[in-house]
């Protein structure tokens, strides 16, 4: 009996270190074994565990989405870097690098998932099919045209001959990969490194070349087809949010989670998208694709605005003129009022939401609404 009990008081010495995880192998078989047949130790260590369930609670091991931003702040208040990277480029610095650690993460079997590409042309929305590398080669075609303009080399080869339309770059580029895949006698499962490396590593030369440029290549033009030129520094804002765009499909196609930029940056993003709303809908009116301004119709008419409210962190409050550009806008003339969330103006900017689902309960001149949703809608393109 007296050995029973000095065995049982030695368990009992054993619980804590065992529950920590500390003991070795012998005695954590044996304080098994001991349990299995002692309710009172099994109790005890019971109660253990959950005491050390309170000191160290479970943590998603998914980093947070911030974190390498905060990292980099913290790092960057202690010591400013030598070379900043300039204001206008952070955010496309910064969805490279999401979209860069996403497709690391990526086993194989998901990177030959399909992809499903939205966006609207005219008054209809359209897709295009196609796989993870069919994007990043669609992401690269388009950066291009940046760093072109920055006098680096170009990933579409002879571009001199195509057009500047990202339409047509992703498509020369896309035909020259498969012509290159052919060549090489490579099979449609290869490695997905190549392309990867070549995005990311584009991506890090046009961030170093702004860097150490400065701003003084901010206005730099560069062309986005035949009718539309955009500076740098605006041309750079839109590489970020087509980056993050086109990282939430590839999301979306692996089924993980993609938060959106973190607040400062999508604030800018939403601020530059409705800043052009107003040309963006006269050069519709020209097109034949909104109605004519109300003035010009019913010539006693006063010009209008909307109100634009976009809810959230980095949203915002606009009255945006509607029969011209530059005409007044503010609450005495105003005849309708949209609500969206910052995420859903940011779909039907990239073609992701339609307009007139987003247009289900605005307020207002129901035509003024809907024509101003199809504005934001019109920004978006292959």
């Amino acid at each position: 009996m007296s050995g029973d009990f000095d065995g049982h008081s030695r368990i009992e010495h054993l619980l804590g270190a065992w529950a920590l995880g500390a003991c070795s192998a012998q005695e954590t078989a044996e304080v098994d074994a001991h349990l299995a047949a002692c309710a009172p130790c099994t109790e005890e260590a019971a109660r253990l565990r959950a005491s050390l369930e309170l000191l160290h609670p479970h943590m998603d091991l998914d980093l947070a989405p911030t974190l390498r931003a905060e990292v980099l702040g913290s790092c960057l208040s202690a010591r400013p870097p030598q070379i900043a990277v300039p204001d206008y480029a952070q955010p496309y610095d910064v969805e490279t690098a999401r979209l860069g650690s996403l497709l690391a993460d990526m086993s194989d079997e998901e990177w030959r998932s399909p992809v499903q590409l939205e966006w609207f042309e005219g008054d209809d929305s359209a897709t295009h099919r196609t796989s993870v590398s069919g994007v990043l080669g669609h992401l690269l075609a388009v950066d291009g045209s940046v760093s072109r303009s920055l006098g680096l080399p170009d990933p579409v080869q002879r571009a001199q001959d195509l057009s500047s339309d990202p339409e047509t770059r992703t498509k020369a580029l896309w035909q020259q990969t498969e012509q290159d895949r052919e060549a090489s006698g490579a099979s449609g499962d290869e490695s997905p490194d190549p392309v990867r490396r070549a995005w990311r590593e584009h991506a890090y030369e046009l961030i170093r070349t702004c860097s150490f440029s400065g701003n003084g290549v901010a206005d730099i033009a560069v062309p986005y087809g035949d009718d539309v030129v955009l500076p740098l520094r605006l041309a750079l804002l839109d590489r970020a949010f087509e980056t993050w765009i086109h990282a939430t499909d590839i999301a979306d196609a692996v089924d993980h989670p993609y938060p959106p930029p973190v607040p400062e940056h999508l604030r800018t993003l939403i601020g530059v998208a409705v800043q052009m709303l107003p040309a963006i809908l006269a050069a519709r009116r020209q097109a034949g694709l909104a109605s004519p301004p109300l003035p010009l119709t019913q010539p006693d008419a006063s010009p209008r605005s909307v109100r634009l409210q976009i809810e959230g962190e980095s949203g915002g409050d606009w009255y945006l003129p509607l029969d011209a550009a530059d005409g007044p806008a503010g609450p005495d003339n105003c005849v309708s009022h949209i609500v969206l969330p910052e995420v859903a103006f940011c779909r039907v900017a990239a073609g992701h939401l339609a307009p007139r689902e987003a247009a289900t309960g605005q307020q207002g001149d129901p035509t003024a609404v809907v024509e101003l949703l199809y504005a934001m809608a019109s920004m978006s393109r292959l």
